[in-house]
């Protein structure tokens, strides 16, 4: 009957069973492969997050408003070639950055319940390799953004 309670506190242990029940951990090395995949899961969180944060501002950067000069040049380029109707393109790149954004909020969300569950098993070197995969994540992936 005692094996069938949940410890509800963190302990330094190599036996794990995390996510499904085919991924269980029995040995040291098998707690060190567990920690590097988690680590990567929550680099791969932290990459989706800048990544949303830079399509957001691209899509704002294409559809921002424009200058009274790009008017005068929009207008006398479409004066010169009468012959082509102009077509705006506006709406359709909204709509593939904004479902862009969808399917990366949706991998998001997914891989972030995974690493909650991780944690959940309760296990200290699981929850370092998080939150040390964060750190990391985010240290590789934020210089992106700032890339123009």
């Amino acid at each position: 009957m005692q094996s069938l309670l949940f410890q509800m506190h963190f302990i330094f242990s190599d036996e794990v069973v995390l996510l499904f029940d085919f991924w269980s951990v029995h040995s040291p090395t098998g707690m060190a492969l567990s920690v590097l995949v988690i680590l990567l899961l929550a680099v791969l969180y932290e990459s989706i997050k800048v990544g949303k944060a830079r399509l957001l501002y691209q899509a704002l950067m294409n559809l921002s408003i424009p200058t009274s000069q790009q008017l005068i040049e929009e207008t006398d380029q479409d004066s010169s070639s009468s012959d082509s109707l102009p077509v705006s393109r506006s709406p359709l790149r909204w709509f593939l950055c904004h479902f862009g954004q969808s399917l990366l909020h949706v991998a998001q969300v997914v891989v972030g319940y995974f690493m909650m569950l991780a944690v959940m098993s309760y296990n200290t070197w699981i929850f370092f390799g998080v939150v040390l995969g964060s750190g990391v994540g985010y240290y590789l992936a934020y210089p992106l953004l700032n890339m123009t």
